[in-house]
């Protein structure tokens, strides 16, 4: 009976319901409460899963494959040459660094050049599920650390194709072998010489981006045409799927290809539907994933060599670390913002799984260094979330920015307005500066300490830290402030601080940021009034530009541009009871679109036919004459 799939599916929600619910009590990690639940639930402890987790495995690192495969939807061309300073610069010091102090270290602990090689390339790897899960549950993904770390995730994630690439070229034997101990053959590449087996792969990923252009993208468009949309989370499940298995089939990580396809269709069309299709999906996989990663410590493997294991765990650790801190000190991170960084990316990554076991086949490890190397990198990827917690409750509070500076600010001109402002990027630094222009001081909330000291360098009262929790807020003035305004682009934070606000302090009034029209629908849901969609007047004035340049009257259009915000907000907040996309939503968005181009059109006419009035109709002054 516990061999069956539906009780080891059972086994997996019911373990990850309660220990990720646990751990979010505690104010842990779910990364935490996932690994948790693999190590009970795993062979060693209660023995609901089999032999070394191995049999879930394969299927949990699926989530790792849709989160790369959509980190290469957002990776435009553009954007990539826009951060290559960052990632070039703080990838390659943060990889090379680390290779050549790892190499150092295993060839001290006495394994071969080439091992101590190949483990070394392993261990400069850092895990993109953890990190990425991590920082994005912490809303950090727009500070200085965030787009740090995602600079470094990315180039690892790039290098890691020629490491696989590379890894036939340092074998000692004229062939690789992949077989199973079976005996049967694994993949294309099994006995191939090792000249071939490079121009293979490297032909394996030339075929993904030529696939990506001439093929995906055009049966994305005849699937679109059906109208059905099973078909596009079929078919987004199809190009994943197919991917994946190409790369597997030459050897290569099914992750790794699923990312470049994800980069190939980054300028296409179907960029945003695939996300969002993908999206759902990717969470619960990345959490099985966590689970498995939990099941795979081999407990054996830890009695054995616990002297050796330990050794091995902690000098890793802390040569990550080191590198990583001087790569921040380097490009000028405050050191709150380095330290984050420093914790979070310090474990082995998942794609080491895939390198270690490749140079297993490829005859460059032996089994007992292959098990010492898995298990090191599972108990990293397992005591990250630790080592993120004590930094963020122990040492940063003692050595990070404070949340707020005893020195006087320079506000005793400004016109105290008792205005909060939450988050000043973009978005915030825009209304911050207005208010500014116009002698209206508002007090700043951030969680990026290199923002936050620059801005009381010139004189911004500004409060460091994370604005859900209510004792910031109350430091801030939150009883005594009239509005807040919340400038964040986080959505979930942004509902906590509604909620908290309202419920806490309903006398302040709110004012808050909404990324999109879906985002808005929720905080109608929560009651609020003031709500502004960062791309709807942007918008709206390129068209009325538009129009202008195409001979349309200047102030009619101005006009038109608030008629169309007036019975855009009525349609949104009629529309803001209804589920997202289902055939409801669509029927009653089309009437809403019909009724709203049609109420545009006739204040359109009666504009023009005023404004031909107002041309013909003689002044008082030919009248007198």
């Amino acid at each position: 009976m516990t061999g069956s799939l539906l009780f080891v599916a059972i086994v997996l929600l019911a373990g990850a319901i309660i220990c990720v619910s646990i751990a979010k009590r505690l104010g842990l990690s779910s990364v935490l409460g996932y690994l948790l639940a693999g190590v009970l639930i795993g062979p060693y402890v209660l023995g609901f899963i089999g032999e070394e987790g191995q049999d879930i495995m394969h299927f949990a690192e699926f989530g790792v494959v849709i989160m790369l495969f959509l980190i290469g939807l957002e990776i435009e061309p553009r954007n990539f040459w826009n951060m290559r300073k960052t990632i070039l610069g703080m990838g390659g010091i943060q990889v090379a660094a680390t290779m050549f102090l790892s190499y150092l270290l295993f060839t001290a602990f006495g394994y071969e050049s080439t091992v101590a090689f190949v483990i070394s390339m392993a261990v400069a790897l850092s895990s993109t599920a953890i990190v990425l899960q991590t920082i994005k549950e912490k809303g950090l993904m727009a500070t200085t650390s965030g787009t740090s770390a995602f600079s470094i995730l990315l180039f690892q994630d790039i290098i890691v194709i020629f490491m696989i690439g590379a890894i036939p070229l340092l074998s000692a034997s004229d062939t690789v072998s992949t077989n199973d101990p079976h005996g049967e053959q694994v993949n294309l590449l099994d006995g191939l010489p090792m000249g071939l087996h490079t121009l293979t792969i490297i032909l394996s990923v030339v075929l993904i981006i030529v696939a990506g252009r001439y093929l995906i993208v055009p049966m994305l468009r005849k699937v679109v045409k059906s109208g059905v949309r099973e078909l596009l989370i079929a078919a987004a499940f199809l190009i994943v799927l197919g991917i994946s298995f190409l790369m597997e089939y030459v050897g290569l990580s099914p992750a790794l290809g699923a990312f470049l396809g994800g980069v190939v269709l980054s300028n296409s069309e179907f960029k945003h539907e695939l996300e969002s299709t993908l999206e759902p999906f990717k969470n619960l996989m990345l959490g099985l994933f966590f689970i498995a990663v939990g099941a795979s410590i081999n407990f054996i493997v830890i009695s054995n060599s616990p002297l050796t294991i330990g050794g091995i765990l902690v000098a890793v650790i802390l040569i990550k670390a080191i590198v990583l801190f001087i790569t921040g000190l380097i490009f000028k991170l405050k050191i709150d913002q380095n330290l984050l960084l420093t914790f979070n990316l310090s474990q082995i990554g998942e794609f080491a799984f895939v390198l270690l076991s490749f140079a297993f086949q490829s005859r460059i490890l032996e089994q007992e260094q292959l098990d010492i190397m898995l298990v090191v990198t599972a108990l990293t990827m397992a005591i990250t979330p630790i080592i993120g917690m004590i930094n963020e409750r122990l040492i940063l509070p003692k050595i990070g920015t404070k949340e707020c500076i005893d020195r006087p600010m320079d506000t005793h001109h400004k016109k105290s307005q008792k205005i909060i402002l939450v988050g000043f990027g973009s978005f915030g630094s825009t209304i911050g500066r207005f208010l500014r222009s116009h002698d209206v001081e508002a007090t700043i909330l951030d969680h990026d300490s290199n923002r936050v000291d620059f801005l009381r360098k010139i004189g911004f009262e500004v409060y460091y830290g994370d604005a859900t929790r209510i004792d910031l807020l109350e430091s801030a003035g939150i009883a005594d402030a009239k509005i807040l305004i919340c400038a964040i682009d986080n959505p979930d934070a942004t509902k906590q601080i509604t909620r908290l606000v309202k419920e806490k302090y309903p006398h302040v009034e709110l004012m808050i940021r909404a990324r999109n029209r879906y985002d808005a629908y929720d905080l109608v849901n929560l009651g609020m009034e003031n709500i502004y969609r960062e791309t709807l007047e942007t918008s709206l004035t390129m068209a009325s530009d538009v129009l202008a340049k195409v001979g349309f009257q200047k102030e009619t259009l101005k006009t038109q541009v608030q008629n169309f915000i007036k019975y855009d907000e009525e349609s949104l907040r009629r529309l803001a009871g209804e589920p997202n996309r289902d055939d409801n939503y669509i029927f009653k968005a089309r009437q809403e679109l019909e009724q709203q181009e049609k109420l545009l059109n006739e204040d359109f006419k009666r504009g023009v036919i005023n404004e031909n009035l107002s041309k013909t109709e003689p002044s008082e002054n030919n009248i007198k004459k």
